[in-house]
């Protein structure tokens, strides 16, 4: 019995460890979130992007939050186009799994995914850059022509 002992001790170190981990992304998220409520958003949205390539370890419930929680801190720092591409997966995570949002949290979404979404439905996607329109080039014909003083009417 005594060769069995050490790969039972080593797989039950294992399951330790990668609970730890798991709890450590939920942990993370909980630190994010933290910093959403504080209306903290640069340091949020710094969290949430550290925790972003490890979201998949995260419980259903916990990556339908991470989605919210993402696509606000977009939304209120003013990256648009992030934001309704998380708020669309949060929409959708919450679809296939009914109250995984809490109901504010779920009316806001659709709120502001609405916001969003009638943005780019009337004035296209470019509504939702962060980068502003280059300003249109004065035409050569129009250069100097609001330049000159009215000459003054003669009495």
């Amino acid at each position: 019995m005594r060769p069995f002992t050490a790969p039972v001790a080593c797989l039950a170190l294992a399951i330790l460890v990668g609970g730890a981990a798991c709890n450590t992304y939920a942990d993370e998220l909980t630190r994010g979130q933290r910093a959403f409520d504080e209306s903290e958003h640069e340091r949020a949205l710094a969290i949430f992007r550290a925790l972003e390539p490890d979201v998949q370890r995260l419980s259903p419930n916990d990556r339908a939050h991470y989605a919210y929680l993402r696509g606000m801190t977009d939304f209120r720092i003013g990256y648009k186009a992030e934001a309704r591409h998380w708020l669309s997966i949060a929409s959708a995570l919450e679809k296939q799994s009914p109250e995984s949002l809490p109901a504010g949290w779920s009316k806001r979404m659709a709120e502001s995914l609405k916001d969003l979404n009638d943005a780019v439905y009337t004035a296209g996607i470019a509504s939702l850059s962060n980068t502003p329109e280059p300003a249109t080039k004065v035409s050569d014909t129009d250069e100097g022509a609001d330049d000159e003083a009215p000459s003054p009417s003669k009495p």
